[in-house]
């Protein structure tokens, strides 16, 4: 029997259900995974939000940066996401950090402890930060921009760091206020070599 996607609303099951542009993304995403991710279901509740949600994501996630990296960005999703106690994007964006970081561990070690995870000093301070906008005040101070450009950071990267902690923060929210489970398949993915 599958998990409802809410146990507090009526989120949509059926795709003929939803606005055609809503559709066929959703198709995209479906044929690209070789499922359809929970939360596209739970974002179609309100279209217009579906729309603006995943243009966003799409304008931070999907773009290149000066140098931070699509596994970057997962870390930070997977780090923030575990300390908001949102299962969902830690099971989903971990399985994306383990498929662009090639590394079928790093994602589990991020989540629990990012600071006795094998990581870089880079990534260590990049995620520091991130908990530190993300937990507390959230300032940027002269300190945290010498810490970081002292990694390799630049300005743009320091705002795109903020940009997806803060996006993830309104996703990690999203999830929980709804309840939305994380596909089983996800949970598998970046785990064991591909076969062909």
């Amino acid at each position: 029997m599958p998990v409802p996607l809410s146990p507090f609303f009526n989120l949509p099951t059926e795709l003929a259900d939803l606005p055609q542009d809503i559709q066929e993304t959703i198709l995209a995403v479906q044929e690209k995974a070789g499922f359809v991710p929970n939360v596209f279901l739970m974002l179609a509740y309100r279209p217009a939000e579906f729309r603006a949600f995943f243009a966003y994501y799409d304008a931070l996630m999907e773009r290149g940066s000066d140098t931070l990296t699509l596994a970057e960005k997962e870390m930070l999703v997977v780090a923030t996401s575990a300390q908001n106690h949102c299962l969902y994007c830690v099971v989903a964006h971990g399985a994306l950090l383990r498929i662009y970081s090639k590394n079928p561990l790093i994602a589990d070690q991020i989540a629990i402890n990012h600071r006795t995870s094998p990581i870089s000093e880079r990534h260590r301070v990049m995620l520091d930060f991130a908990l530190y906008i993300s937990l507390e005040a959230g300032e940027l101070t002269e300190d945290w921009v010498k810490a970081l450009e002292a990694v390799g950071f630049t300005r743009e990267d320091i705002w795109d760091i903020g940009a997806v902690c803060a996006f993830f923060g309104l996703s990690n929210r999203m999830v929980s206020l709804t309840g939305t489970p994380p596909n089983q398949e996800f949970y598998l993915l970046g785990r064991l070599p591909k076969t062909t």
